[in-house]
């Protein structure tokens, strides 16, 4: 989340690109991405050489070689604007498009995704003014371009259609925890965007898997080439996406150009063992232009419930999901809700439902959300359905999202999940409990917490109406003599 001194830091550099002639704002962000990557690789460069100084080793993968030195962020800001200009357009861009490009090989999927990449800054003075300011952002210890990229959407007016809101790093920590990916797992998100689950997923893989990621050289491919799959139809959100992905250490993830409801690949269908998603849910399509495949699952022209039944399609069978859908999905009357919920329930096994506080998407949407995780069994195996009722997720809920760390359910929330066999026992008045398939089947398969969670409402004794009715008549009498007293002082 972009707050404070950032936040200003970031207007400034807008205000300077837009002022000097780069009006509209998806290039904005595209050109500060390209930025900021460069720096980043800098700064990764740096991290190896001082390991490499420590150990005494040659550096491990140096990201520049010698002779290519002068192209990297902190020798080039410091020469001349006019300098700098030629250098960063004519040396620095095309290395970057063609990085990780080896002889005798396919390109990778982000060599793919920057053959279209275009440097537009105008002139030698905006580029050194916007370097210069961007050389103070710390992009080390968090997914900047990403924040980057959720900061600007609240520029763009068109943010509120397009449905391209970045989901909270947090709630995408919760989910990847939540389903603790294995390095045996093939990972997708179909509305990838610029690859936050994705990359949340490879975080956590490295994190609690790195042994047996690295231990040869077959594992290292299968991390880098065959466990990452992401599909997304804008253009700009792959490159930015590509770049996120390398700068977190996966050199070959499979990021494909894919408008999702409208191709049915078959060599997709089964393939995932995992799938993390936030879809687009704002508005509908038109049965012409979805998938046949999908229509057959869910006659509908909603996108939630058209990407509902893409997951299940993507899914194998045993492979687990954890998807956020507006809260429409959960208690919807149609009948493409009604059929969709009683898939998850009958068909398929419906782990868990957290419901989501409204202001998690603020400032860009007060929409009403949950996530859903569920197992594909295509035989059943809903035996009981764990609600959760997050009421806080760390940050205010109002449109500034101000941090408020002492206010935060993820914690518990995972402890609780991790201990699924102590929920039985509580009761229906608490944040999380259990509620049995034949009662969710019972009520229409509707899956709003509301309709199992019962609240405890403590009894208020008020006076007798007539004691009430006595007070006021001497209140009144009070005021009248009062007035009276006022009035006897004006004459």
């Amino acid at each position: 989340m972009i707050t404070g001194e950032l936040k200003t830091k970031v207007d400034s550099i807008w205000e300077a690109i837009w002022a000097g002639g780069i009006s509209n704002p998806l290039s904005v962000i595209e050109q500060l991405t390209y930025l900021l990557f460069i720096k980043r690789l800098d700064e990764l460069h740096t991290l190896r050489e001082n390991k490499a100084n420590r150990t005494g080793q040659p550096i491990e993968d140096p990201i520049f070689e010698s002779e290519q030195a002068h192209l990297r962020w902190s020798r080039f800001k410091e020469t001349a604007p006019e300098t700098m200009f030629e250098t960063v357009k004519n040396e620095v861009f095309p290395f970057i498009k063609n990085l990780g490009k080896k002889e005798g090989q396919t390109d990778s999927t982000y060599v793919r995704h920057m053959k279209d990449a275009i440097f537009m800054m105008p002139s030698a003075r905006l580029l050194a003014n916007v370097v210069d300011q961007l050389d103070s952002i710390d992009m080390a210890d968090a997914d900047t371009k990403g924040d980057l990229y959720e900061y600007m959407l609240g520029k763009i007016a068109s943010a509120g259609q397009s449905g391209q809101f970045r989901t909270p790093r947090h709630i995408i920590k919760l989910m990847v925890d939540m389903t603790a990916p294995t390095p045996g797992d093939t990972i997708c998100d179909p509305a990838c965007g610029t690859a936050g689950f994705l990359n949340a997923a490879s975080e956590y893989l490295m994190n609690q898997h790195g042994d047996a990621i690295f231990q040869n050289e077959e594992s290292r491919s299968k991390f880098n080439s065959g466990t990452f799959y992401g599909y997304d139809f804008d253009s700009t959100m792959l490159r930015i996406g590509s770049m996120n992905m390398l700068l977190h250490g996966v050199e070959n993830p499979d990021i494909q150009y894919r408008d999702s409801l409208a191709q049915a690949d078959e060599d997709d269908a089964e393939r995932f063992s995992l799938i993390l998603a936030n879809p687009p849910f704002a508005g509908s399509l038109d049965y012409e232009s979805t998938a046949k495949d999908l229509q057959k699952v869910v006659k509908t022209k909603k996108t939630e419930l058209l990407f509902c039944a893409l997951f299940l399609r993507l899914l194998q069978t045993g492979g687990r999901a954890a998807v956020i859908v507006p809260s429409g999905v959960l208690f919807g009357s149609s009948k493409a809700h009604k059929t969709l919920r009683k898939i998850l329930v009958e068909d398929q096994k419906l782990d868990a439902v957290i419901s989501l506080p409204s202001g998690v998407f603020k400032p860009y949407a007060g929409v009403s959300t949950a996530i859903l995780f569920f197992t594909k069994t295509n035989s059943g195996g809903t035996d009981n359905v764990w609600f959760y009722d997050m009421q806080a997720d760390g940050y205010s809920l109002d449109d500034k999202r101000t941090p408020q760390p002492d206010k935060s359910d993820l914690a518990e929330i995972l402890t609780r999940w991790q201990n699924r066999d102590d929920e039985a026992e509580r009761a229906r008045t608490d944040q999380s409990f259990l509620v049995p398939k034949d009662e969710i089947a019972g009520n229409d398969y509707d899956l709003s917490i509301n309709r199992y969670k019962e609240i405890v409402y403590e009894a208020v004794e008020y006076d007798p109406p007539q004691e009430i009715l006595q007070r006021l008549a001497k209140i009144e009498e009070e005021i009248a003599q009062g007035r009276k007293e006022l009035e006897g002082m004006l004459k």
